[in-house]
């Protein structure tokens, strides 16, 4: 064939997007918060991810080599969807062909720089890359389904010494344009990278996408959120975790608690630690403050900033809940907290 109507490579028709320095704020994808598309275990998992809510059908798929990309490896997700929403918003050429070094992915994602860990973002790249998914979200017609892999495809740069200099990688246009609309990215908190479980990991995404900083808060039937998940481990072992990971509050910016249902179901509650959090000033509490003395001393304002602390949860038993809401627990949306609030604040802090 003439290199006249030789047909051009995708790499060949992108333009080359050099990531920014800098510390960025990490943002991540509203549909890969929501919904299961990645193994929550570090172990290797070919079981295929079958989900179906409503409308929305989502497939995963993984080939035995490498096993199904990990909440761990959709850490160079949330890396790419915050360097093309930076540069968006500076007024730069974004592009899904997108040039790196491993140094800045892997301290952006808050990893070590060890050859150790280079050959875990390479195998992560290898996940990402060979892992399919099809799915109907975002889909103009219910019935097509769009099919994809993480990363249509990478390539690695050595230096002379055969080291690591650079890496280029191609995001799916799927996942591209989910990046660039606004209404589809969220800010995650840095901390995020910090949390070593899967079902941590996963749940501080769902929480986050749900519950944002909503006043109310919101809440989910435990196995609603098992089905969400899409986790291979047993219900009863999958509640326990649960119920361990609101025992020990380990979620940046969230505060999470257990209710009882009617008919006995679980219900994970959680809500936005600032919401929680002491009042701000101008907020209606009392006109004084505590001075330390004797008698009252007034503020000086109208309304003072003191608020004696209260925690979200206390240790203690579940707490019946009313009307749990679980219509909305039958599709992908989680239910609003209205009445749990007052149970959240009640208890006294023991974290």
């Amino acid at each position: 064939m003439s290199p006249r109507h030789r047909t051009r490579s995708e790499r060949e028709q992108l333009e080359l997007f050099r990531a920014l320095p800098g510390d960025l704020a990490p943002r991540d994808a509203q549909d890969l918060m929501a919904y299961p598309f990645f193994s929550l275990a570090k172990t290797h998992r070919t079981t295929p991810i079958d989900y179906r809510m409503n409308d929305i059908a989502i497939r995963v798929e993984a080939v035995p080599e490498h096993g199904m990309a990990t909440i761990w490896d959709a850490d160079v997700l949330i890396w790419a969807a915050s360097q093309i929403v930076e540069a968006r918003d500076a007024g730069l050429r974004t592009s899904r062909l997108m040039a790196a070094t491993p140094y800045e992915i892997l301290t952006f994602i808050g990893r070590g720089t060890s050859a150790r860990d280079y050959h875990r973002l390479k195998a992560a790249f290898d996940r990402l890359q060979s892992t399919t998914v099809a799915t109907s979200l975002r889909q103009a017609s219910e019935r097509r389904m769009h099919r994809f892999s993480w990363i249509n495809e990478w390539t690695e740069h050595a230096d002379a010494h055969g080291n690591a200099a650079g890496i280029d990688l191609i995001v799916p246009d799927w996942f591209y344009r989910a990046v660039l609309d606004d209404a589809l990215v969220l800010t995650i908190d840095r901390a995020y990278f910090t949390l070593t479980g899967g079902l941590e990991r996963w749940l501080y995404r769902l929480v986050r996408k749900h519950a944002g900083k909503q006043p109310a808060g919101w809440r989910f039937d435990f196995r609603h959120l098992y089905a969400k998940s899409a986790s291979l481990s047993p219900f009863k072992r999958f509640a326990f975790e649960l119920r361990d990971i609101a025992r020990r509050q380990p979620l940046p910016g969230y505060r999470l608690g257990v209710h009882r249902g009617r008919g006995g179901r679980e219900l994970l509650a959680f809500v936005s630690d600032a919401r929680l959090s002491p009042a701000a000033c101008g907020q209606a509490v009392e006109a004084v403050v505590l001075s330390g003395t004797v008698r009252h001393v007034p503020s000086g304002t109208a309304l003072s900033c003191y608020q004696e602390p209260r925690a979200a949860f206390s240790r203690s038993q579940s707490i019946a809940s009313s009307l749990p809401n679980l219509d909305s627990n039958e599709d992908s949306n989680s239910s609003v907290v209205g009445d749990t609030l007052d149970r959240m604040k009640a208890g006294k802090d023991e974290r």
